[in-house]
């Protein structure tokens, strides 16, 4: 997948990088990122020599037919692990166990800690959860990174991808040894995944909201069904009004030929 995914999105897209060498050689690591676009799983692996491994939602790996089974592969590949949301308490406790896993065996761990994809290019507030929990439950590192113009290549409904050159900027590791053995008090928690989202802003520059993209996203889509409903309603009563006048307008020429 390197060369076969990799090696063309470098050559086509040619993405810049700053900040390569704060990611370690060897060892674990956990890398903190922004997420801008369905493209951030695949740039960031791209223009680094280790395999970083993401999680994804596990009907990515269980869909029946062709398509199905190449894009499991693919995913597979690309170093995605597959995760239950079913569960009683959903992706959380899967994804944290996954995250610990590829830790232990000293490989690099790639997490979303917004949880989703901004819906406005904007920075939202990091879920503390994942993060946090392994990175206190494993001692790793945790660097952040930012994703520079990613949504930009292809936006959502887009098909056809814009050929620019996007940009990933890697800050320096933080530990949070501090903090070892505390990974269930959720003051500990929030506090790690505050100062992790407050480097990833310093890095892309994005404007900050201090609220989930998940409920951002509903605000949006409620925002979009009321607009549609407004001009559905306004739409109805233009047709309303129009009938009316129309009757009017032959109630009157009814009235001007009884008349004469």
């Amino acid at each position: 997948m390197k060369v076969s995914v990799g090696g063309p999105l470098k050559l086509v897209f040619r993405p810049w990088v700053e900040g390569l060498e704060n990611v370690p050689a060897e060892g674990p690591a956990i890398l903190a990122s922004n997420h801008l676009s369905f493209s951030d799983s695949f740039f960031l692996p791209a223009v680094l020599d280790r395999k970083v491994t993401f999680i994804a939602k596990a009907e990515y790996f269980t869909t029946p037919g062709v398509k199905g089974r190449l894009t499991a592969a693919f995913f597979k590949g690309v170093g995605q692990l597959p995760v239950d949301r079913s569960g009683a308490r959903g992706a959380g406790e899967a994804a944290i166990k996954s995250g610990i896993e590829v830790i232990e065996r000293g490989e690099l761990f790639g997490i979303y800690p917004e949880g989703t994809r901004s819906p406005d290019g904007r920075l939202y507030r990091g879920k503390p959860g994942g993060l946090a929990r392994v990175a206190l439950a494993t001692g790793a590192p945790v660097i952040p990174v930012a994703m520079i113009d990613t949504e930009k290549i292809q936006p959502p409904g887009k098909v056809v991808p814009k050929l620019m050159r996007p940009g990933i900027r890697i800050g320096k590791p933080l530990d949070f040894g501090r903090y070892q053995g505390m990974e269930h008090d959720r003051f500990v928690l929030r506090a790690v995944t505050d100062e992790v989202m407050y480097e990833i802003m310093k890095l892309s520059g994005q404007e900050y909201v201090d609220m989930y993209a998940t409920a951002a996203k509903r605000q949006i889509a409620e925002a979009a069904k009321a607009e549609k409903e407004a001009a559905k309603a306004a739409k109805a009563a233009l047709a309303q009004a129009e009938k009316e006048l129309a009757q009017k307008e032959a109630q009157k020429e009814k009235e001007q030929r009884a008349d004469q």
